[in-house]
């Protein structure tokens, strides 16, 4: 699966009263981080006043504790805690400006973090990029004619999660879809399956390009085309069927005259069993 990752910027002011004085720090993180599961989710943040920060702490946010994550220092270096060794990782270190990597995420990662900035004497300036961990498979888009000859139902399957939006679109102007149907189902791990059904009206001079995007939250989409051709198209293929069914029969009446003759019949015989097979081939 291909990687999506989107990344929502935002400068948060905080402010801290140390000794009855207010101070102010600003610091530049991710609002909202988009990752689709098994992909890598990256956090960053940044110190933008300077500041003597001692120490940049990285925790996971739960509703009942802050958990530690990984720390950096330049007494002690990069340390990621037990039980995120495995899963999460630095991309780059500073005092002022630190960055991890959350690898193969899954919907236990889903969730904020803090990002602390200890400093002396001030305290910890925090940050909170929040993981957003979505999934997104491949629409599935299925075309059959309908019972009118210039009408083709044209329907499109996507499974994500959260549901995803399934949007349906034509290559020609002049060709319109009608009778949308949308029906989503829920399945057992909490993915969701859409599908859109349309009907699509017009004549087909030309061969068709129906497309299928699939959506889920802000991601980015995914896409399959499928091709319609188009009415002459058809005619061809039916009248290249005819002309090869009518060699063989050719060549099966030739070698039957040739079985005929052998056992005796004479040629008139020959002539009325080729004429009967070509009628009835007509």
């Amino acid at each position: 699966m291909p990687q999506f990752r989107i990344t929502h910027y935002v400068i948060a002011v905080f402010i801290f009263g140390v000794f009855g004085k207010a101070l102010t720090a600003v610091i530049q993180t991710q609002q909202t981080v988009l990752a689709a599961v098994g992909e890598d989710a990256e956090f960053s943040c940044q110190l933008l006043k300077s500041k003597d920060v001692l120490q940049v702490t990285w925790q996971k946010i739960s509703p009942d504790v802050e958990t530690n994550v990984a720390t950096y220092s330049k007494q002690f270096g990069q340390r990621v805690n037990d039980g995120f060794t495995d899963k999460v990782e630095f991309k780059y270190t500073g005092l002022q400006n630190c960055s991890i990597v959350i690898r193969n995420v899954t919907e236990q990662d889903e969730g904020c973090y803090h990002c602390l900035f200890n400093t002396y004497p001030e305290g910890s300036f925090t940050g909170t990029p929040c993981l957003h961990v979505f999934e997104l498979h491949e629409p599935v888009v299925d075309v059959r004619e309908s019972n009118s000859t210039e009408e083709w139902v044209v329907s499109c399957s996507a499974t994500g999660r959260p549901a995803p939006t399934v949007t349906l679109s034509v290559s020609q102007q002049h060709l319109s879809f009608s009778q949308y149907n949308t029906v989503s189902v829920s399945n057992t791990n909490a993915t969701f399956t859409v599908t859109t059904t349309a009907v699509l009206s017009g004549s087909r001079k030309h061969s068709t390009q129906v497309g299928c995007a699939a959506r889920v939250l802000s991601a980015p989409h995914r896409e399959v085309m499928v091709t319609i051709p188009d009415d002459d198209d058809d005619g061809l293929n039916e009248k290249s069927g005819s002309n090869q069914r009518n060699l063989v029969l050719r060549i099966s009446v030739m070698l039957a005259s040739v079985l005929l003759v052998a056992c005796g019949f004479s040629a008139p015989l020959i002539f009325i069993a080729v004429q009967k097979e070509n009628s009835e081939q007509e």
